[in-house]
């Protein structure tokens, strides 16, 4: 009896702290991700204005491209740079052929948010190794597919062709709108924090702090909860195999309207060990496909041709370069994640560098450059 007694305490015990954990998890997770949005939130404040103008100032695609890695660097978001593109489009101030060189940057650009993330594991080198690897796949894979296609769409045209083609088949379709539920819950303190501080330098540094000091609850959460059922449920059936990973990338990133935010998800939990850079490497693919809806929904709602072809461009930028990547090169972003992350793992400074000189600087003086 005393046996038995003492077992029912044990588990009561065991499900209390189960349950305590499940709420503090709950909780990091939205601080978590309400750092990514104050992050980006806070550069918009910086930079919007900023992004816009410079997409308008081009008729080079070289600069185009260079812009769109720029625009989308500052403000943190693929689907804001590619929206204003459309509604530029739509205003008749770029025409369709300079837009397309902004989106293949912006493809890069968005790939930022996910590599800050990751430099939160910076203290802890095997942990920082792998989550490093598991935010650069997706780098690899976007300037993979901007070298292949870039010069392609230079020469012969087919993004523009095959954008034209689907606008005719949609142009009388009407818009709609829809609102991502992490905007629901992330908005109000988002507006809250930015009344509150109305400093955008504060903002962006409490947002830094909260994504580093959430990362590392974060990860120790997971490790001690995703162990057994919830990691079978996460590495047997979300992640199961391609197709499955996937397709979880395109709705989750269609849903919440951000793949800064779908493809930073899986960081920690690479970095914990929990999931591996092969096994969230067509989740990322399928978080580009995704990150599309956004323009596509904002060009059909202003109704523009020319705006329609943009957010078409985007979409099937993705499509061509999966196909591509995936047939003549397969895991090779894969293989160069790892490797770079190797390195990394044992000069450190080197990541920090790579953000730096790869979002911000080449691009500047590149932009410069080429003018």
């Amino acid at each position: 009896m005393e046996n038995e007694d003492n077992l029912r305490e044990d588990k009561s015990i065991n499900c209390i702290q189960i349950f305590l954990k499940v709420i503090a998890f709950i909780i990091v997770l939205y601080i978590f991700l309400l750092s990514i949005q104050l992050m980006g939130a806070s550069l918009k404040m910086f930079g919007h204005g900023l992004a816009e103008s410079l997409m308008a100032m081009t008729s080079n695609p070289f600069v185009g491209l260079f812009i769109g890695i720029l625009a989308t660097s500052i403000i943190q978001s693929s689907s804001t740079t590619t929206s204003i593109l459309v509604g530029l489009v739509a205003g008749g101030i770029i025409p369709v052929p300079c837009a397309i060189p902004i989106v293949m940057g912006a493809n890069i650009g968005t790939s930022i948010t996910n590599t800050i993330v990751s430099l939160g594991h910076v203290t802890r080198r095997d942990e920082f190794k792998r989550a490093f690897a598991g935010a650069v796949v997706h780098d690899f894979f976007n300037l993979l597919a901007v070298i292949i296609l870039f010069p392609l769409e230079l020469i012969f045209h087919p993004l523009e062709q095959m954008s034209l083609w689907l606008t005719k088949i949609f142009v009388n379709v009407g818009g709609f709108t829809f609102v991502s539920p992490l905007k629901i819950i992330l908005d109000p303190a988002i507006h809250f924090l930015k009344e509150s501080v109305n400093s955008p330098a504060l903002l962006l540094t409490v947002s830094f702090m909260a994504l580093f000091l959430s990362l590392i609850f974060l990860v120790r959460l997971m490790k001690s909860l995703i162990i057994g059922r919830i990691e079978i449920i996460i590495d047997s059936y979300l992640f199961k195999n391609i197709f499955t990973a996937f397709v979880l990338g395109i709705i989750l990133t269609a849903v919440i309207q951000s793949s800064s935010v779908t493809t930073s998800l899986v960081v920690p939990l690479v970095g914990a060990g929990i999931l591996t850079v092969r096994k969230i490497y067509p989740y990322t693919l399928g978080a580009n496909i995704g990150t599309t809806v956004t323009a596509m929904l904002a060009a059909l709602v202003t109704l523009a041709p020319e705006a329609i072809t943009v957010a078409f461009s985007h979409l099937m930028f993705n499509i061509l370069g999966i196909l591509i990547i995936s047939s003549l090169f397969r895991y090779l972003p894969v293989t160069l994640a790892e490797k770079f992350s190797e390195i990394c793992s044992k000069k450190r400074r080197l990541a920090l560098l790579y953000v730096i000189s790869t979002f911000f600087i080449i691009p500047l003086l590149l932009i410069f450059l080429t003018k």
